[in-house]
């Protein structure tokens, strides 16, 4: 997860309605996130063909107020995958906001350190965010920069400017490995809008690594 804090008036016009942004110290980001769908199943069912992955999204951070209960979630700008099926069948079941983009990865153990790369091919061109780290995995501190980015087990999709989509995320808390060296090449413009794209030109505040886990997502949504 590549993170980089940008100005909330950027995000308010894909804030959906009922919800707030999460600011951490005072500040929004966003998060350009490589991770691996593997061994996909629905219902329990295992997904031919689709079910190994890569997606690359843009995400970022909100938080829904219920009486003394604080539901912490993330808004998706823009998901990536590599099939049209899959693309289209979330886009349309779900209103998410998937696109059809190639991808590859590569997972890399030597010397104790992981070597990280997801890869993205967009007009002609490969996008990437490459990481070094330790291969030591360790606990994420309570209040920490990590632990903010990381623990959000809700997602929230703007339907229209009226009604809002949520559903829940669960999955134990994530060890990570802390980062050594960190490089994006993102073509921000492209990917995601013209908005966005002065963080091409920009250094992530910070870039994290999780090992990732099992996790359950709950299709039947409620509307908020």
């Amino acid at each position: 997860m590549a993170n980089y804090p940008v100005p909330e008036t950027l995000l308010m016009p894909f804030l959906p309605k009922g919800v707030e942004l999460d600011l951490f110290q005072g500040q929004a980001y966003v998060s350009l996130v490589g991770f691996m769908f593997q061994n996909i199943k629905l219902f329990n069912i295992p997904v031919p063909w689709f079910g190994n992955f890569e997606e690359i999204n843009l995400r970022f951070y909100v938080k829904k107020t219920e009486g003394e209960i604080v539901k912490r979630g993330v808004v998706f700008i823009s998901e990536t995958a590599p099939y049209r099926a899959v693309a289209w069948l979330a886009n349309k079941m779900y209103k998410e906001h998937y696109r059809v983009v190639s991808a590859q990865h590569t997972w890399l153990s030597k010397d104790n350190f992981k070597y990280i790369q997801y890869k993205w091919f967009l007009n002609n061109k490969w996008n990437s965010i490459d990481v070094k780290a330790f291969e030591l995995k360790t606990k994420m501190l309570a209040g920490s920069f990590e632990n903010f980015i990381f623990e959000h087990y809700y997602g929230y999709t703007k339907i229209n400017a009226t009604i809002t989509e949520q559903y829940s995320i669960k999955h134990p808390s994530w060890m990570i490995n802390a980062v050594v060296e960190s490089k994006v090449s993102c073509d921000f413009d492209e990917m995601y809008g013209k908005e966005f794209g002065f963080l091409s030109s920009l250094q992530p505040e910070a870039t994290f690594l999780a090992e990732g886990s099992s996790i359950q997502i709950d299709w039947k949504r409620s509307r908020v």
